[in-house]
C-alpha cells in the first residue's frame, strides 16, 4: 500500500476549520498586514520572512495585558542570542493568565484514587490575592526567588502566579526527586521561600518527605520560610520538625479578598530559573522571561493545538519537567 491509498486518521470538517484559530488568525494577518495568506503552509513562510510581523500579530491577536505598550518589536534580528524583544514594553504574566475572574473551572486536579479537586477562576484569583500578600508581608520583592518540592496540586500553580504578580522568580522541583537532586538546583539561586508536601501517592502507597525537606532547608541557609501543603495527611501537617516552617492554612492571608497590585515589569524580565538534567555535572540554570513565556505559550495553545476557553488540557506529569 503506497501513502496515497492510507486511510487518514482524522480530517477536520469545514466548520472546524472556519472556527479555528489559526484560521482567524491568518484572517487576521491578511487584514493587517495586506497579506493573501491561504492557509497553514502560507502562514509558516509568511512567519519565518517577516519574523517581526508575525510576533507583533501574535500580540495583538491574543490580546496581551501590558501597562506600557512597546517601543518596536524587536531590537536587531541579526544579534542571536542577546537581543530585546518588545522593549520599552511593561506587563505582568501572571495578570495575563489570571484575567477572567469569573465562576468557569479553572483547575481540575485527581492525584491518582485519593484526592480530587476543583478551583474556579474567581476562587483562584482570590487565592492568588491572599497568597501574594502574604509574600509580600515577609518581605519578598521583585528579582527574589520562591520555589517548591511539590506535586502538580492546584496549590503549585497558585503559588506559582503569586509570585510572579508580585515580580519575583520562580523554580520548581517534584516531590519524587531525592534531597540532593534538589539540593544541587536550588542552591544555585539562593531561595528565600520554599513551598512543599507532606508527601505524595505513588502506586497507591504515601511517601512522606518530611525529612527529605529538612535535608535540603540544612543544607540551603537562603531559604527564610517553608510553606507546607497537607496532602497526605488527615488535617494540618505536623511541621515542628521542619525548620522556618508553616502550614499553608495559617500562611496564607486570612483577608478574604485582598487588593491585587499586579507588579509591572519590562517583557525580558526573569520569570522562571529551569535546569538541565543533570547529566554532565550539575543541572545548569535557564533563565525564561515572563514575556518570552507569555506570548510563546499562548502561540502555541491558540495556533498550534486551537486550545479555547471552553476546552479542558491535561498534564500528567510532575513539576520537575516544562511540558508545552
Amino acid at each position: 500500500m503506497n501513502i496515497s491509498e492510507r486511510k487518514k486518521l482524522w480530517k477536520p470538517s469545514e466548520d472546524w476549520i472556519k472556527n479555528a484559530e489559526v484560521t482567524k488568525f491568518i484572517d487576521f494577518v491578511n487584514k493587517n498586514y495586506k497579506q493573501d495568506l491561504k492557509g497553514g503552509k502560507d502562514l509558516y513562510k509568511w512567519s519565518v520572512e517577516k519574523i517581526p510581523n508575525f510576533w507583533e500579530a501574535m500580540w495583538k491577536f491574543s490580546g496581551i495585558i501590558a501597562s506600557k505598550p512597546y517601543d518596536k518589536v524587536v531590537e536587531d534580528l541579526s544579534v542571536f542570542p542577546g537581543t530585546k524583544w518588545f522593549p520599552g514594553s511593561k506587563l505582568n504574566f501572571a495578570e495575563n493568565l489570571l484575567k477572567y475572574k469569573d465562576h468557569q473551572i479553572a483547575f481540575i486536579f485527581q492525584g491518582e484514587t485519593k484526592v480530587a479537586k476543583q478551583m474556579t477562576y474567581s476562587e483562584l484569583n482570590i487565592t492568588v490575592a491572599r497568597l501574594a500578600k502574604s509574600l509580600k508581608e515577609i518581605g519578598i520583592r521583585v528579582g527574589d526567588r520562591v520555589v517548591s518540592y511539590i506535586p502538580n496540586l492546584i496549590e503549585t500553580p497558585t503559588a506559582m502566579l503569586a509570585t510572579t504578580a508580585i515580580g519575583a522568580i520562580w523554580a520548581s522541583c517534584g516531590a519524587e526527586l531525592q534531597p540532593s537532586a534538589v539540593i544541587d538546583r536550588f542552591s544555585q539561586i539562593k531561595p528565600k521561600v520554599l513551598f512543599t508536601v507532606d508527601g505524595y501517592y505513588y502506586r497507591d502507597k504515601i511517601f512522606d518527605i518530611k525529612d527529605n525537606i529538612k535535608a535540603v532547608v540544612d543544607t540551603i541557609p537562603s531559604i527564610e520560610k517553608v510553606v507546607v501543603v497537607s496532602y497526605v495527611s488527615n488535617g494540618k501537617t505536623d511541621v515542628s520538625d521542619i525548620p522556618k516552617a508553616i502550614n499553608w492554612e495559617d500562611f496564607i492571608s486570612k483577608d478574604k479578598d485582598p487588593i491585587l497590585e499586579f507588579e509591572q515589569l519590562p517583557f525580558d524580565h526573569p520569570i522562571f530559573v529551569m535546569f538541565s538534567s543533570g547529566t554532565t555535572g550539575k543541572p545548569k540554570c535557564m533563565i525564561q522571561s515572563g514575556g518570552g513565556v507569555l506570548i510563546n505559550h499562548l502561540k502555541e495553545l491558540i495556533l498550534s493545538t486551537d486550545c479555547k476557553r471552553s476546552d479542558v488540557i491535561n498534564y500528567i506529569t510532575a513539576p520537575s519537567w516544562m511540558m508545552i
